[in-house]
């Protein structure tokens, strides 16, 4: 590792405007990044991780401002450079990775003249269009994609969400930058390309002696491409260090909250609790192929989402569908409800043919399964407060409002939320606490099932370690059986009795967790084991070690 300071934020402080909720949203930050090193800034949502990244580069809302300290770039202070400077920095000297790469990328144009735009706008004398071309194809090559000829007259939407962030690192590396900022790059993507992105920026981060600052609030991704780590809470670093030091011998008691709520630390199935020996929710032969219209002149698109499933569940049982996105495990957990209707198969629930319920019937058979969906921010009406959220379920299904509403207060103390939060809007919560609040609501109906979509994956995991337990001590409690779909086999390890793998519209695989975990018999299922981050992080089967530092 080079000693060559390439980054140096010193003591900075960013200023919030007046009647925000604390005065500043950084306060005297201090870390440096090395050529060729990564550097991981971690911390859970709200903690400026994110506006440090945007103060790097200048690009903090109009609303708030630096207001002490230093931004040191091979040795000048950027962070009263003039406009001119920041515009040559930007996407030249500096790069940025964001998050969401179907937000950061323009729908209306074609990647490939994205990608030329960065170049064209940093080259000097500005090259010929055979240039730029052959250097937009060579790009599209370096970050692993194939035919760049033809992907590069692509749109946006029409590529994967891998394929986007792709485009996203090799429109970064167009000026081949000295620094690279990567916002969270892979915390939207399946495990297994997750792996392939972070391979991506690590091989790239090698190949050039880039300095990397890499923002995540995954600590198994720390583990698996850091070199060393600064930890920041409530706009304040509280730890940094070699990543062997952060993650072996932490010293701040946030670091080691951090650190012990990555999914798969530990196991929360009681061994005391009963499941069923007869299927409760019984599935057989389910298939569903979507089918598109391409215009007037093309045949349909038909896609088999799912093919010939069968699957059952028994009382008190937590089963985890698991697999990439795609792989038809939503769209299986929906036919499960009937949601959607399936083309052929059979679901019986409590002995009776779900397919075949119409009317009153089939109401009473869905209150006893309900569902808690990914997003709880798309999940609640914003116009609605949570008391009549959660009480408009029970009333429809004959309870009087004042019963209704006795039964969310006694929900929300469940779910670990105040009395106070019955007469609050969705948009006052964070989204751990709106999360739980769709899980009031789904318990609302004491169903006999829940089925839980993605319903963590957007969470910080200190929080989602939160709604996990929580799931787990509510099972217990009220005697439900769970459906639990996640790309996260690490989710599946704490919660699951057994774990179903699909993918592609099949099961491929299934079994006990502990069976999964120590005899995986498929290549996809081995895949996905060995995609998991930092899996050396936790006890268990095929646990390696934390990645050392090579100087």
């Amino acid at each position: 590792m080079s000693d060559t300071t390439l980054l140096s934020i010193e003591d900075l402080s960013i200023a919030l405007p007046e009647g925000a909720d604390r005065a500043f949203a950084i306060e005297d930050v201090s870390f440096k990044v090395h050529r060729n090193e990564i550097v991981c800034l971690v911390g859970e949502s709200g903690s400026g991780k994110s506006m440090t990244a945007h103060a790097i580069l200048r690009l903090l809302p109009d609303e708030v401002r630096i207001s002490t300290g230093a931004v040191k770039f091979n040795d000048a202070d950027i962070a009263t450079a003039d406009e001119a400077r920041m515009r040559h920095l930007r996407g030249g000297e500096i790069s940025m990775i964001f998050q969401e790469p179907l937000s950061a990328l323009n729908p209306l144009t074609r990647v490939g003249q994205q990608i030329a735009e960065s170049i064209i706008t940093h080259t000097r004398p500005v090259p010929s269009r055979a240039v730029v071309d052959a250097r937009v194809q060579e790009l599209i090559g370096a970050v692993g994609l194939p035919d760049p000829a033809a992907l590069a007259r692509s749109y946006p939407f029409q590529l994967s969400g891998g394929q986007r962030q792709r485009i996203m690192i090799a429109m970064a590396m167009a000026n081949n930058p000295a620094l690279l900022l990567a916002d969270e790059p892979t915390t939207a993507l399946d495990v297994t390309t997750q792996k392939q992105i972070l391979a991506l920026v690590k091989r790239l981060q090698t190949e050039r002696g880039m300095g990397v600052l890499l923002i995540t609030h995954d600590f198994g991704v720390v583990a698996d491409v850091a070199d060393r780590v600064v930890v920041m809470r409530h706009g304040r670093v509280v730890e940094q260090g070699t990543v062997d030091e952060v993650l072996r011998h932490p010293k701040d008691d946030y670091t080691r909250s951090l650190i012990a709520a990555v999914p798969g630390a530990r196991k929360l199935s009681s061994a005391n609790r009963q499941i069923g020996t007869e299927p409760l929710l019984d599935a057989v032969g389910l298939s569903k192929t979507f089918v598109t219209s391409q215009g007037l002149f093309l045949p349909p698109r038909r896609t088999a989402a799912v093919r010939n499933i069968s699957l059952s569940l028994k009382a008190r049982e937590t089963i985890a569908i698991v697999g990439e996105s795609g792989s038809g495990k939503s769209t299986l957990g929906r036919m499960l409800m009937r949601l959607i209707e399936p083309d052929r198969g059979s679901v019986h629930f409590v002995g009776d043919d779900l397919l075949a319920q119409r009317g009153a019937r089939l109401r009473e058979m869905r209150r006893k399964i309900q569902i808690v969906f990914q997003d709880p921010f798309a999940a609640l009406d914003p116009r609605q407060r949570v008391g009549d959220a959660i009480a408009r379920g029970p009333m429809a299904h004959g309870a009087s409002k004042a019963q209704a509403y006795v039964d969310a207060r006694r929900l929300l103390a469940c779910v670990g939320l105040t009395e106070s939060a019955i007469d609050r809007y969705p948009h006052e919560f964070s989204g751990g606490q709106r999360q739980r609040i769709c899980i009031a609501r789904a318990l609302a109906l004491k169903p006999l099932v829940l089925v839980a979509d993605e319903a963590v994956s957007a969470l910080d995991v200190s929080v989602q370690s939160h709604i996990l337990a929580l799931l787990a001590e509510l099972r217990e409690e009220m005697n439900l059986a769970m459906i639990f779909i996640t790309h996260d086999l690490r989710v599946a390890a704490e919660i699951a009795d057994r774990i179903v793998v699909m993918r592609r519209g099949e099961i491929v695989e299934q079994g006990a967790t502990q069976d999964i975990f120590d005899n995986p018999k498929d290549a996809y299922t081995r895949a996905l084991l060995d995609a998991i981050p930092g899996r050396g992080m936790f006890a268990g089967p095929g646990a390696r070690p934390v990645r050392a530092v090579v100087a």
